[in-house]
């Protein structure tokens, strides 16, 4: 048989606000000054909204390495000369004039660890912060209009319940009897605890506007903290520990003064929805002294410890409730309106959070580190819980805020969802470590900014006629006067109407009868009864004469009252017009400070751009000035080689045309001595002949023929010799090769040629990979390069170049030449001569007695510089004559 599916109790729908009107969250900014031994500061201080921060040196942003600024807006920054009494007229006086109207108001500071919460909160000797200003403002407007006490008293399920005055009476006999809570506090200042005397004394005393004077107020306070998410109250008395006897000095046991722990408080929800802490103490009190001493003693069982960043760090939040209670007065203006309905309770909640840290800077252990556990803990969820406000808000989604996962936000989400307003006030501390914190603290303030809060509705508010309050008190004085006229009151104290008659009546006589036939008593009572009758009418008519006139004075006065409430709602409605023309306004003129500040921000992002874009092209302006400079030197380092290249090629050419002119001067001397020489050798040929041969008869000669002509030319290469010794390599001096020293870069894998001629440049360093150490000792630079020629064989190039120093201490090389060397196989072998058996008297032979490779090997091939690779050449041995 399957059970039945639990049904579960329907929860009771929550009460929404009737209005639409929704106020963003207000946050506001307060910079702790710096103290002396911090020296580097990473906030400043711009505007009356905007800070800025810097990141300190050592703290890397991005990843390249830059640095990034960021600017941050509240609704207002107070900087570290800023006064208690200014920042609590600007944020909490608001939010006390909202409490006695009947609104409530959540007010909590919020920042890192050591940077100025409690002081904030709480103030200092001398200087009292926001919580004692806020008791002096609430007690200092509702001073004339306190009740009784015990005429409010608390039902334990977060309301009031309004007592009669006999009521309260045997209340307060019976607490007085009772050992009260708070001890009680005498009228002298010399009674106070020194330690909080100077911080309740508030010089200026301020009022709230508007205070409903036909109502009477109590003010009730509660103190509690959220330790390790645990509710604690701070106010409870534990009785003592009767297990743990304490023994002193004598050995006799004396009264033990050690308590129970404390234990832990429940949240729970009241009738109208909103979260209370159960079965906390509630305090009434009725003044300001009286407030801040129940402060004082929950203060001191705070828990606090000596950190590293703090000597008295908070340990836990703390939250202190101001409760007050007002209900009007009656018809008669006279004795307090019991009806529940017309009671209306109101609380603001001062909230002291504990700083974020981090473990690696505080360096916690154990229960220290359990605490901070927490404390971040519960602050990552009241962060959680904005950023699904804010994207529900800003996105219209309808996600499920995690209110329940923490103590902390689990208390005041009523004040989120439309029951009161929200401030924050954001401390930071401007020294240079507490950066990375500031900036997450920054960020959580920004989006709180964005968060907005449904405003409270306006509490309805009795149909009674305003103003009965100072009627009783002028009815009672105008009676007390109309006494005095009659007679006075009697030893200073007004006598009551029924004994004023009885002294106007005459004395009634002796009505003793001692004989029958008495006939004086009677008819003397019977006159005296009847003066004593005139009297009493004459009384009744003077009281009706007398209540006439009043109700007479009464009408008169409702009437002016009546004018003047007319005239009172006029003006409020005229009040209500400004006031909506006046938000009107405010939001106009908030959307064109939003606007303001952003234009404000373009207008600085383009500034910025143009900044940079000035930046860039002051730059690149300098650097094509270094490059024109650059270019202009090295135009005028041309023009200086083209100069000197013109003046070397100058005395080069005049050096080769002496040369030249040297060499056909000694060459025709040489012909000029050879033909001599045959001339010589033709004439002793001719008479040797001439001699030996006999007489005939002259005939004449016929001319040789041109081919038997022989051409005698003198070979470029020595006749062979036998039995000579091998032929050694020949070296050529390079036509560029001088006096200067040469970097011959012979890379490694170079192929050795078996030419005859090589290439020789004397005063050379080789080297298979250049560098600077060598460039710097030469002059000429030679590279050998060696290919593949399209035919098979290896081409050698040798590509020459000048050392130039740079600017930068460097070297550079400039090609200037290219010389190219080629190996080719013989096409014939060597032609000896064609006959052993010729005479040796022959000295010269032909052109063809001798082979191409020797010719060729003496001849060495050097191109130009400037030909391209060009046909021209130049022969360094004896051009070849042709055959005839």
């Amino acid at each position: 048989m399957m059970k039945a599916a639990r049904i579960q109790t329907p929860r009771r729908p929550v009460k929404k606000p009737s209005n639409n009107l929704k106020d963003p969250v207000g946050v506001y900014c307060r910079v702790r000054p710096l103290t002396t031994e911090d020296t580097e500061c990473c906030v400043e201080h711009i505007s009356n909204t905007t800070i800025q921060l810097h990141p300190p040196d050592g703290i890397k942003v991005n990843r390249n390495g830059e640095f990034k600024e960021m600017q941050c807006s509240f609704k207002e920054v107070f900087g570290a000369f800023t006064t208690q009494k200014e920042l609590f007229n600007v944020v909490a006086r608001p939010l006390v004039e909202d409490l006695i109207h009947g609104k409530n108001g959540l007010l909590f500071t919020y920042g890192v660890t050591g940077s100025g919460k409690t002081h904030t909160m709480t103030g200092s000797p001398g200087d009292g912060g926001l919580l004692p200003r806020c008791l002096d403002m609430i007690f200092c407007s509702i001073g004339p209009f306190q009740a009784k006490r015990y005429v409010f008293k608390p039902d334990d399920k977060n309301a009031m319940e309004v007592q009669g005055d006999v009521d309260a009476l045997l209340e307060r006999q019976k607490r007085d009897a009772q050992i009260s809570i708070i001890p009680k506090i005498l009228s002298s200042r010399h009674r106070m605890d020194p330690e909080f005397a100077d911080m309740i004394t508030v010089p200026e005393h301020c009022k709230a506007e508007g205070v409903d004077e036909d109502s009477v107020y109590s003010l009730f306070v509660s103190y509690i903290e959220i330790y390790n998410n645990y509710l604690y109250d701070l106010l409870e008395e534990m009785p003592p520990d009767p297990i743990k006897p304490k023994w002193n000095s004598n050995s006799t046991p004396v009264r033990n003064v050690e308590f129970i722990p404390p234990q832990s408080k429940i949240l729970r929800e009241d009738s109208n929805h909103n979260m209370y802490v159960a079965g906390c103490t509630e305090v009434e009190v009725k003044s300001t002294e009286e407030a801040f001493e129940v402060f004082w003693k929950g203060q001191k069982k705070r828990r606090i410890a000596n950190t590293t960043l703090n000597r008295e760090s908070s340990r836990s939040h703390s939250v202190f409730i101001i409760k007050l209670a007002q209900a009007p007065l009656d018809a008669d203006g006279d004795n307090v309106l019991q009806a529940k309905d017309q009671t209306i309770v109101s609380q603001l909640s001062l909230v002291d959070l504990a700083g974020s840290e981090r473990t690696n800077r505080t360096k916690a252990e154990g229960s220290r580190l359990r605490e901070a556990g927490n404390i971040n803990q519960s602050l990552m969820t009241l962060r959680t819980c904005i950023e699904v406000l804010r994207e529900n808000q800003m996105y219209g989604t309808n996600k499920m805020v995690p209110y329940r996962d923490s103590k902390l936000t689990h208390l005041f989400k009523n004040y989120f969802d439309g029951e009161g307003k929200v401030r924050m006030i954001v401390c930071i501390n401007p020294k240079a470590d507490d950066y990375e914190e500031t900036l997450l603290v920054m960020r959580f303030a920004e989006m709180t900014q964005e968060v907005e809060v449904a405003r409270p509705v306006d509490k309805p508010i009795c149909g009674l006629t305003p103003g009965r309050r100072y009627r009783n008190q002028a009815f009672k004085e105008e009676l007390t006067r109309k006494l005095e006229l009659r007679g006075g009151p009697i030893n200073g104290e007004d006598p009551s109407i029924a004994e004023a008659l009885l002294q106007g009546f005459v004395p009634l006589p002796s009505v003793e009868i001692t004989d029958a036939n008495d006939e004086q008593t009677l008819p003397h009572l019977i006159e005296c009864l009847e003066q004593r009758n005139k009297i009493r009418h004459q009384a009744t008519e003077e009281m009706k004469k007398t209540v006439n006139t009043i109700k007479g004075i009464l009408h008169d006065w409702s009437s002016k009252f009546t004018a003047k409430e007319n005239y009172i709602q006029d003006q409020q409605e005229q009040l209500l017009e400004k006031d909506r023309f006046i938000i009107g306004q405010k939001t106009e003129t908030e959307r064109l400070e939003k606007k303001i500040k952003t234009l404000e921000y373009k207008i600085e992002i383009l500034q910025k751009t143009a900044n940079i874009y000035e930046e860039d092209k002051r730059t690149l302006q300098q650097e094509l000035d270094e490059r024109d400079q650059k270019l202009h030197r090295e135009l005028s380092d041309k023009r200086r080689l083209e100069q000197r290249m013109h003046g070397v090629m100058t005395d080069t050419k005049m050096k080769w045309e002496k040369e030249c002119e040297r060499r056909v001067q000694a060459k025709q001397l040489e012909m000029q001595n050879k033909l001599w020489v045959k001339d010589e050798k033709l004439k002793q040929l001719k008479a040797i002949v001439a001699e030996a041969r006999p007489e005939r008869p002259e005939k004449p000669e016929r001319p040789p023929r041109e081919k038997e002509k022989k051409v005698h030319v003198r070979s470029a290469s020595p006749p062979s010799v036998p039995n000579a010794p091998p032929v050694r390599l020949l070296h050529r001096r390079s036509r560029s090769a001088g006096g200067e020293r040469w970097v011959d870069h012979k890379p490694v894998g170079s192929v050795e040629t078996d030419t005859v001629l090589q290439p020789h440049i004397p005063n050379a360093i080789t080297v298979a990979v250049p560098n600077e150490k060598a460039l710097a000792k030469c002059d000429k630079y030679i590279l050998t390069h060696q290919e593949l020629a399209s035919d098979g064989e290896i081409e050698t190039k040798l590509i020459k170049g000048e050392v130039y120093k740079t600017r930068g201490g460097g070297q550079a090389v400039q090609f200037t030449d290219i010389e190219k060397l080629k190996q080719e196989p013989p096409t014939s072998t060597r032609k000896r001569r064609s006959s052993q058996s010729a005479p040796p008297q022959q000295e010269e032979t032909t052109e063809s007695e001798w082979t191409d490779v020797e010719t060729r090997c003496s001849v060495a091939v050097e191109m130009r510089a400037g030909s391209n690779l060009g046909p021209g050449y130049q022969h360094h041995a004896q051009p070849k004559r042709r055959k005839p």
